[in-house]
């Protein structure tokens, strides 16, 4: 069951303590019951394997932005915990080290189902899998997978990785894989294969032969023109926002936006500040690194650059980002207190801006909702799993019904995966 707090207001007339409510208060008690009866699902949640061990875990409050505690606290029920790997040399030994990488998270993710915390949290392979352990009482594992890298040039490792769980997957991330484009060529206009490699478009039939959705987050615009043309069934943006409301690349243009409603895919809005609103969260990141930086030196401890970052061994880089930790918890109060005011950060209702813009573009049953937790997702209000209630509270005051909050948090995703699972088995029938 979800626990959100519910406030009420003690009013005492006339000697006697009668019980009412403000209309903000009505307004959270009608959120809440939403809450606890829509499954909750977050398309984006990156991990890091070191969390997936015996001694520490996600059946503890880690300072992660997601685990088991946190999403109890914030009625979070599925997390689509991913496998990413950072684009490397396209080599044999890049190829293997991609593999090896992926298969350390695979693995960690099925850890903490079967071994871990297994009467906590089951990993689902459908949504009827979902709605079982949604009943059950347990939270949901799904499995998504970030850059097709790991692949290599092997195509049976399609099958593979859709044995092991993954229900999605993107063919690059920042930089070209061998697969396809990254949307980062946008910087300096390079492009290693003007769209989809001969081997990406192998790939995406491979992916609709076997069930796996095609995530359209991170590659260019003309490799998703691309892979929407080419697949046989809906495809989703795991984790991408509006770009006629922010122009960054790794936002979705109007164009895209159509032609995903016309394949009767989905779009997860990303709660990723800097791609919900760069303008704003550049002027709030600039007066909190001096705020920071004023406490630092107080401190006698020195923010480095990224640069000067890299030439840290990793116990420096390890001390130094403890120590940074420390500076910016002390800088805190500062922070609300100076910063806030003048330069406020990005926050729910900026983000749900992102949702109303989708919803009114192509429509309610094409737009979900996805947080890039772990990954530097987060905004002021739903920076980690607890504060997920936040995110309905604000569906709800812009008029949003119970049917569409269902559709936003999980129905719309959820349908995608149904219907990319049918053309499977109709692919694999040989009747498509």
């Amino acid at each position: 069951m979800k626990s959100i707090q519910v406030f009420v207001l003690i009013l005492v007339l006339s000697g006697s303590a009668v019980l009412a409510q403000t209309p903000d208060e009505a307004l959270v008690k009608k959120a809440k019951a939403i809450h606890e009866r829509v499954i909750t699902l977050d398309t984006h949640d990156d991990i890091d394997v070191s969390n997936f061990t015996a001694s520490v875990n996600y059946s503890q409050r880690l300072n992660t932005q997601v685990n088991l505690p946190k999403m109890e606290e914030g009625g979070l029920d599925v997390s689509w915990l991913i496998v990413y790997t950072a684009q490397g040399d396209l080599t044999p030994d890049g190829y293997a080290k991609a593999y090896a990488n992926a298969d350390a998270k695979f693995n960690a993710i099925h850890r903490l189902c079967k071994e871990i915390a297994p009467d906590k949290i089951e990993l689902a392979l459908t949504s009827a899998d979902v709605r079982r352990i949604v009943k059950s009482g347990k939270k949901v594992a799904m499995i998504g997978v970030e850059n097709g890298f790991p692949i290599g040039t092997d195509i049976k490792r399609v099958k593979e990785f859709y044995d092991r769980g993954a229900r999605y997957m993107s063919l690059a991330h920042n930089g070209h894989s061998q697969l396809a484009d990254s949307n980062t060529g946008e910087r300096d206009n390079v492009w290693l294969h003007n769209g989809l490699s001969p081997l990406g478009r192998e790939v995406i039939a491979e992916m609709n032969k076997w069930g796996i959705m095609v995530d359209l987050s991170h590659p260019s615009k003309a490799a998703n023109i691309e892979a929407i043309k080419l697949s046989k069934a809906p495809v989703i943006a795991s984790h991408s926002s509006a770009r006629a409301l922010n122009d960054v690349s790794r936002n979705l243009d109007d164009e895209q936006l159509e032609l995903i409603k016309a394949n009767k895919g989905v779009v997860q809005a990303v709660a990723f500040k800097s791609y919900v609103n760069t303008k704003k969260n550049d002027a709030y990141s600039a007066k909190v690194n001096e705020v920071v930086k004023d406490v630092a030196k107080a401190e006698g401890f020195t923010v480095l650059e990224r640069a000067a970052m890299r030439d840290l061994s990793a116990e420096e880089r390890q001390a130094y980002f403890k120590k940074y930790a420390e500076i910016t918890a002390k800088a805190k109060p500062r922070i609300e207190k100076e910063v806030n005011p003048v330069a406020p950060p990005v926050n729910v209702a900026d983000f749900v801006d992102h949702i109303d813009y989708l919803v009114k573009k192509i429509g309610i049953d094409h737009v979900g909702i996805s947080s890039d937790f772990d990954g530097g997702g987060g905004i002021e209000g739903w920076n980690d799993a607890s504060e997920t209630f936040n995110v309905t509270l604000e569906l709800v005051k812009r008029g949003y019904t119970e049917a569409q909050i269902g559709k936003l948090w999980s129905g719309n995703l959820l349908r995608v995966l149904d219907e990319v699972q049918a053309v499977a088995k109709k692919i694999q029938a040989g009747k498509l």
